[in-house]
């Protein structure tokens, strides 16, 4: 597996989303985003690299079986808003691609089988743009 990012911040914020989801009886929907978090490499928000995907950036993503492209932002679970292609971080696609880099290649299960996706592009991230309140 390929050393993951995280800022300092996100690690904080997710590694709180995941005790309160604990808390509330919900700790297999955060299993998938707690392995990632115990794996990544934290790191302040000045240093992440721009090619990174942290909480809040949109990402065009391609779909290595069909060709298909997606844009999606990741965000916490109380700002997720599908119609406006605002994918929660407990989402198995926002966890897979959370910390990785553009040109990683990324699986993960579906009711249909593995999907399996590139990160094409990082249309914006919050600390390339100098948006470190996100």
């Amino acid at each position: 597996m390929n050393t993951i990012y995280l800022t300092e911040k996100d690690y904080e914020r997710l590694h709180n989303l995941v005790q309160v989801q604990r808390q509330n009886g919900s700790g297999a929907a955060v299993e998938g985003l707690c392995k990632e978090l115990k794996r990544a490499k934290v790191v302040t928000s000045e240093e992440v690299p721009t090619d990174v995907v942290t909480m809040n950036s949109f990402v065009r993503l391609k779909d290595l079986k069909s060709g298909g492209v997606m844009e999606i932002t990741i965000v916490y679970p109380k700002d997720a808003d599908l119609s406006n292609r605002k994918i929660s971080v407990l989402a198995p696609v926002a966890t897979a691609i959370l910390g990785c880099k553009v040109d990683d290649e990324i699986e993960w299960p579906a009711p249909q089988g593995m999907l399996k996706y590139k990160i094409e592009e990082i249309l914006y991230q919050p600390e390339a743009a100098g948006d470190f309140y996100l």
